[in-house]
C-alpha cells in the first residue's frame, strides 16, 4: 500500500517542483532585466548599453509581458477547454479602451476622479486608478465573453471558429469607426485614445518614459496571470475541461455539464485579453484601433499552439519566442546576416513568410509544441507508440 501511495503522489510532487523551477528563472530573469536597466545600464560602456538595446530592449521585453498575459488567456479557452478561438485580439481592444475611457480627458464633458492621477491641466474627463480599471477590464471582457459565448457555443469545431472569426473582425472595426455613433464620439476613430494617466502605485508615480518600472509592472501582470492559471488547471474546474478536450462525450457520460463548462472556459479566457488589453494601453499609453487586426489573433493562437497546448510554461516560451522574433530579432538577426555575408537582404519584409515556415516546421516535426502537456505528448505521439508495441509484440512472439 505504501509503494502504491508513493506512486499515486510522485507525479503531482514532479509537476509542483517543475513549477517552482520555472517561476524561480521566470522571476529571475524579471529581476534581471529590471536591475540592469534601472540601475546597471545607464553606468555601463556604449557597446554593452548598444547590444541590450538592440537585441532585448527593454521595450520589447515588457511588450513580450502583454503577449504572455494574452497567450495565457487563450490557452485556457484553446490549451484547456479544446476550443477554437479566432477571434481572441477583440477581448484585447475592449481591454484597451476599458483604459482608454476610464484613464484620460477623452470624456471631456465629465469630471470624474476615483483615486485616479490625472494630469495638471487635464482633471476634466474620467480618472479611476489603475487596480479598479484591471478589475473593471477583467469584467468588462467577461460579460463580452457571455454575451458572443452564450448563443454560440453550442456550435462546434469549425462552426465554432467561424463565429469567433467574425466576433474577432466586429469589435476592431466598430473601435474603428466608432468616432461617430448616434452623434457621440465612443473610440475617436483611426486617432485613438492617448495620454491616458500616469500609474500612481501607494504614492510612487510611474511616468510615460519610466520603463523599468512600467516593465515591472507588467510582469506583475504576467506572472499573476502564470499563478492563476496554473491553480485554475489543477482545479476542479480545469480538470472537468481538460476532461472535455480529450473526449467530449466521455465527459458528459461522467456528469460534466458541458455548455455550462465550456462557457465557463470562453468567460474567464476573456478576462485574460481585458486584463492584457488594459496593461498594454496603460504600457503605451493609450490604445488605437488599427492595431487590433486578425493577424494578431493568428499570432496569439500560434503561441499556444507552438509554446504547448495546455502547458502553462509552454505557453509562456511560445509566447516570449515569437514576441522576440516578430518586435527586434528578426531585424537583428538579418543584420548579422547581412553584416557577415555581406548581403542586402530586408528580413522585416519577410516577416510572415518565415513566420509561415516556422510554423510548417513545427508542425511537422514537433507538433505537440515546445514544451508539449503530458496528455497532448501522448495523443501526438499515438502511432508512434503503438508501432513500437507493435514491433516489441512481434519480437516477444519470435
Amino acid at each position: 500500500m505504501a509503494n502504491t501511495a508513493t506512486a499515486n503522489t510522485a507525479p503531482a510532487h514532479t509537476a509542483v517542483s517543475g513549477n517552482r523551477k520555472w517561476a524561480i528563472g521566470f522571476i529571475s530573469a524579471v529581476a534581471f532585466f529590471f536591475i540592469l536597466n534601472k540601475f546597471l545600464l545607464p553606468q555601463a560602456t556604449t557597446p554593452v548599453q548598444q547590444f541590450f538595446n538592440n537585441w532585448f530592449s527593454l521595450t520589447s521585453m515588457a511588450e513580450i509581458m502583454i503577449w504572455i498575459v494574452m497567450a495565457l488567456g487563450l490557452n485556457i479557452i484553446v490549451g484547456y477547454a479544446g476550443l477554437l478561438d479566432l477571434g481572441y485580439v477583440a477581448f484585447w481592444a475592449l481591454g484597451g479602451y476599458i483604459a482608454g475611457w476610464l484613464m484620460s480627458p477623452f470624456f471631456s464633458s465629465l469630471q470624474l476622479n476615483f483615486f485616479g492621477n490625472a494630469r495638471p491641466g487635464f482633471e476634466f474627463g474620467i480618472h479611476f486608478h489603475m487596480f479598479l480599471v484591471l478589475i473593471l477590464g477583467g469584467v468588462f471582457t467577461a460579460i463580452w465573453g457571455v454575451i458572443i459565448g452564450g448563443p454560440t457555443l453550442r456550435l462546434k469545431s469549425d462552426y465554432l471558429a467561424l463565429v469567433t472569426l467574425g466576433f474577432g473582425e466586429i469589435i476592431p472595426q466598430f473601435m474603428l469607426n466608432g468616432a461617430d455613433i448616434a452623434g457621440h464620439n465612443v473610440t475617436n476613430g483611426a486617432q485613438g485614445i492617448g495620454g491616458l494617466d500616469d500609474v500612481n502605485l501607494f504614492g510612487y508615480v510611474i511616468g510615460t518614459f519610466a520603463l523599468p518600472e512600467k516593465f515591472l509592472m507588467v510582469s506583475v501582470l504576467a506572472g499573476a496571470m502564470i499563478f492563476f492559471s496554473i491553480r485554475l488547471r489543477d482545479g476542479r474546474l480545469g480538470r472537468a475541461w481538460l476532461a472535455i478536450r480529450e473526449d467530449e462525450l466521455a465527459a458528459s457520460m461522467m456528469g460534466v455539464p458541458l455548455w455550462r463548462t465550456k462557457f465557463a472556459s470562453y468567460a474567464i479566457g476573456a478576462v485574460g485579453g481585458g486584463i492584457g488589453g488594459v496593461g498594454f494601453a496603460i504600457l503605451v499609453g493609450g490604445v488605437y484601433a488599427d492595431r487590433f487586426n486578425f493577424v494578431i489573433s493568428i499570432i496569439i493562437l500560434a503561441m499556444v499552439v507552438m509554446g504547448g497546448m495546455g502547458n502553462v510554461w509552454g505557453v509562456v516560451v511560445g509566447a516570449t519566442t515569437l514576441a522576440w522574433i516578430n518586435s527586434i530579432g528578426l531585424i537583428q538577426v538579418g543584420d548579422l546576416v547581412n553584416n557577415t555575408f555581406g548581403t542586402n537582404i530586408n528580413f522585416p519584409s519577410y516577416q510572415f513568410l518565415l513566420f509561415g515556415l516556422l510554423l510548417v516546421l513545427m508542425m511537422l516535426f514537433r507538433r505537440e509544441g515546445f514544451i508539449p502537456e503530458a496528455r497532448i505528448r501522448m495523443v501526438m505521439n499515438e502511432d508512434k507508440i503503438d508501432d513500437e508495441v507493435s514491433d516489441e509484440t512481434k519480437i516477444a512472439s519470435n
